[in-house]
């Protein structure tokens, strides 16, 4: 059985984002595995979130930064990727 890849351009930048979404997601459920729990907790949207809802959220947020940083503002990812590691801190803080 073979996987035909060739429907997407798999460039280093793509197959690095895929892997540190992979590597989250197995990080995530490793620490639900040793620190079971992680009760909701009712943050600053209104909403009571886990661990698991806090990383969905900063990840979409993450995408929509990261589009709208290189679509308006720069072609600089680098700051672009600061911005977004702001924002997964403040979620993980306070939502």
């Amino acid at each position: 059985m073979t996987f035909d890849l060739s429907w997407m351009a798999w460039t280093w930048p793509t197959a690095v984002f895929f892997l540190g979404i992979f590597t989250l997601i197995g990080a995530m459920g490793v620490w639900e595995y040793y620190v079971p729990g992680g009760g909701p907790r009712h943050g600053a949207f209104g909403l009571d979130t886990t661990r698991g809802d806090r990383l969905f959220i900063s990840v979409l947020g993450s995408c929509f930064i990261m589009l709208g940083w290189i679509g308006w503002i720069s072609d600089n990812v680098w700051i672009g990727l600061a911005v977004c590691l702001v924002w997964a801190i403040c979620i993980f803080r306070w939502v």
